[in-house]
């Protein structure tokens, strides 16, 4: 079992949203890094393996989905929860059928999100055995 930090990576336009995010995650133990362009993102994510990605949907350039459909082909093993203000029933359903972690509408609760991590967190675990 490894004992190494779980990564997440935050991929929101609303810079703060990660500004809310970054440091409570940090204090749970978490190595955060956050990103507001989806170009951005996606070059990190050619970089390096994330355990969490959290992403918003509604972006300019590459939306959500897209960033999303880039990280699972590249690391299916990578739990995606999304988080969106724009949350209807065929987003949501269509982001479990491109698997998707969760799906959180926004605005949000820190516990909210916090808990969903943790859920994902604990099957990455599982999964590493």
């Amino acid at each position: 079992m490894t004992t190494e930090q779980t990564s997440i990576l935050i991929l929101d336009d609303e810079p703060i949203v990660s500004k809310r995010l970054k440091p409570s995650l940090e204090k749970k133990g978490y190595e955060v890094e956050t990103f507001t362009r989806s170009a951005d993102a996606l070059q990190r994510v050619m970089e390096r393996h994330f355990n969490i990605v959290i992403t918003d949907l509604k972006m300019e350039g590459m939306d959500g989905m897209q960033f999303l459909t880039e990280v699972k082909e590249r690391y299916p093993d990578t739990e995606v929860i999304v988080i969106t203000g724009f949350a209807t029933m065929a987003t949501a359903k269509e982001s479990y059928n491109k698997g998707v972690f969760d799906f959180l509408a926004k605005p949000f609760k820190l516990g909210e999100i916090s808990e969903v991590i943790a859920k994902a967190e604990k099957k990455i675990k599982r999964l590493e055995r």
